[in-house]
């Protein structure tokens, strides 16, 4: 399955899979690119010291292509990227910040370099700052997300016809089915995150892992768009914000009750009541725990299965 992004990453697939806080650690990243993916580390729940142990086990656990992603409001951004460079990391992801600050400097050190956006405006940003691709993610991801709530279906086509640099699906995508949607709409490949986030080789709590697979479809919402849009699974704490809303808080009041660690509480300690659940709409497609190797390749099979009834 060669094209542009199994040659930019030198991967088997053109999957990549997301670098969530709390749930990408080097397990799975290790997982997904033995299995002929891209496997990203989320270095935004890390502090630097425990980057460098999750790159140090990944480099241990596979010879294939491995990834970090970046948030770039992280504190420790500077430490951060030091040890990126000084651990010999090849692929960096950055998102939530302005491309520019980082892209000359990674690609200095000869590293990959691609930026998450959520408009056609951030993507023509990205590509002037030098990257070598886009993520592309539509308001249905789970995480922090656009404010433009444009849909992944929709926001595809209307990149992929501004920009000459490959373009890489995210969010709502969880099966072969909805690969090869994105691929016809002009994806060059696909980054997935929900699906991932359930399963063994995941760092989420398991309390959270069942909580994904007990998602249907409207089980989530995009709010707390003040701060930084995040879709959250409808627990007592979101409930609590929705509650909250109907005062016309200000954004001091959001802050306090949003308070810190929520997201810590909910995904990695597995509190299901006061934690931040931050998942994907596609959750309601999601019905077991697997292996990411499992989940990767039923992901592939369905997608070469479906693309051959599709040829008629």
């Amino acid at each position: 399955m060669q094209n542009k992004i199994t040659k930019l990453f030198n991967i088997q697939y053109p999957i990549v899979q997301g670098g969530m806080i709390w749930v990408s650690g080097w397990k799975l990243a290790s997982s997904v690119s033995n299995a002929g993916g891209l496997g990203l580390i989320g270095a935004g729940s890390m502090y630097p010291d425990v980057l460098r142990e999750h790159i140090q086990k990944c480099k241990k656990a596979t010879d294939k292509p491995f990834g970090v992603n970046v948030p770039m409001l992280y504190p420790d951004i500077e430490k951060i990227m030091d040890i990126i460079v000084e651990e010999g990391v090849k692929i960096v992801f950055t998102s939530a910040g302005n491309p520019k600050t980082w892209t000359s400097f990674l690609k200095e050190k000869g590293i990959t370099v691609v930026h998450v956006v959520s408009s056609v405006k951030f993507a023509l940003k990205s590509e002037a700052a030098g990257v070598d691709a886009v993520v592309c993610e539509g308001f249905e991801a789970g995480g922090h997300n656009g404010r433009e709530e444009t849909t992944t279906f929709t926001l595809i086509p209307m990149v992929k016809e501004q920009v000459k640099i490959p373009v890489i699906a995210a969010g709502g995508i969880g099966s072969g089915r909805g690969m090869l949607a994105a691929m016809v709409l002009g994806a060059d490949g696909v980054q997935i995150g929900s699906r991932f986030a359930a399963t063994l080789e995941s760092s989420a709590h398991d309390n959270f892992k069942q909580t994904i697979v007990d998602v249907k479809d409207g089980g989530t919402h995009l709010t707390l768009k003040e701060l930084a849009p995040v879709r959250l699974v409808k627990n007592k704490f979101y409930q609590e914000v929705q509650e909250l809303y109907q005062q016309n808080p200000t954004l001091e009041q959001i802050k306090e009750l949003l308070g810190r660690a929520r997201a810590k509480k909910g995904m990695f300690e597995g509190d299901l009541e006061e934690g931040e659940l931050e998942i994907g709409q596609v959750a309601g497609l999601i019905h077991e725990i697997k292996s990411a190797k499992e989940v990767l390749e039923a992901i592939v099979d369905e997608y070469q299965k479906v693309k051959k009834e599709l040829l008629f």
